[in-house]
C-alpha cells in the first residue's frame, strides 16, 4: 500500500495520524477488508501503532542496542540521542524463588529486594524492568529517588560496587496481562525478556534483572567471531 512507502521516505512521519477507514476507502477506491488488511499489515511490521480509542499512528523508528558491552537503561539512550526517563511502579521485600536465589547465588526463600520500573525514551514504555537485589544492598537503593537515579550509577558511585560483567539471556514471549497494561500495548503482544545478571569483584552476583522489552520498538544487535576450528573449513 502507498502508506508504507509514504511512511518510508517520511511524508508519514512519526507520531502522525493516519486517516480513519472511510477516508482510505475514498481515497484508494479498495473495501474495507483490504483497508484492514493493510493497517494489520503495517502493524505487524512494526511501521504503525493502534491506540485504543485515540486512532492509529505512523510508530518510531524502532530503537537499536548493541549487546557489546554491559550498559545500562539510561546509558544507552543517551547514545543514541533519546531522553531517558522512568516511572516507578513498586519496591518491596519478597522471597527470592527458585529463579532469583540462583542467579543472585542465595538460598530460596531468602530476603530480597524487587523494584518494578517501566523505562520511557521520548515518553514512550519502552521497556518494563524488575530487578531483584540482596537485601542488604537493595535497603540502601530504594532510598534514592529511582525514578530519577539509574541503579547502575547508584551501585558504582555511590557504594562503590563495580560492575564487571553480566551473563544475558534473550526469549521472545508473549506480554502478560501486567506488563502489557504498564506498557501501554495489548495483552499478549510479542516482547523481548532480557535476563541479566551483573558481577562484581569476585564474580560476585549483585544485580539480577528481567527486562520486557516492547518488540515493535527495539532491535538488538551484536557482533561474533568465528571460532577457529583448526585449519579444518566447513561451509
Amino acid at each position: 500500500m502507498v502508506l508504507a512507502s509514504s511512511i518510508s521516505d517520511g511524508s508519514l512521519p512519526p507520531g502522525s495520524q493516519l486517516p480513519p477507514e472511510d477516508s482510505l476507502i475514498q481515497r484508494f477506491e479498495v473495501s474495507r477488508t483490504t483497508v484492514r488488511k493493510a493497517i494489520q499489515n503495517l502493524a505487524s511490521r512494526g511501521l504503525i501503532e493502534i491506540r485504543r480509542g485515540k486512532g492509529t499512528f505512523v510508530a518510531p523508528p524502532k530503537i537499536t542496542q548493541d549487546l557489546t558491552e554491559l550498559s545500562g537503561f539510561v546509558e544507552d539512550m543517551q547514545a543514541i540521542g533519546r531522553t531517558p526517563t522512568a516511572r516507578l511502579i513498586d519496591k518491596r521485600v519478597i522471597n527470592a524463588d527458585r529463579s532469583v536465589a540462583r542467579n543472585l547465588a542465595l538460598v530460596p526463600g531468602t530476603l530480597v529486594i524487587r523494584i518494578q520500573r517501566v523505562r520511557l525514551a521520548d515518553g514512550v514504555p519502552t521497556s518494563f524492568d524488575e530487578t531483584y537485589l540482596p537485601r542488604e544492598l537493595g535497603d540502601k537503593v530504594v532510598t534514592h529517588d529511582l525514578e530519577v537515579e539509574p541503579i547502575f550509577a547508584l551501585l558504582e558511585r555511590k557504594y562503590g560496587i563495580p560492575l564487571l560483567e553480566a551473563e544475558y539471556r534473550l526469549e521472545a514471549v508473549l506480554a502478560e496481562e501486567n506488563i502489557a497494561r504498564a506498557l501501554g500495548i495489548e495483552t499478549g503482544s510479542a516482547i523481548f525478556l532480557v535476563e541479566r545478571t551483573s558481577y562484581s569483584v569476585g564474580a560476585r552476583p549483585v544485580d539480577y534483572e528481567k527486562l520486557y522489552y516492547r518488540g515493535d520498538m527495539i532491535r538488538f544487535v551484536t557482533r561474533l567471531a568465528r571460532r577457529t576450528t583448526g585449519g579444518t573449513k566447513n561451509n
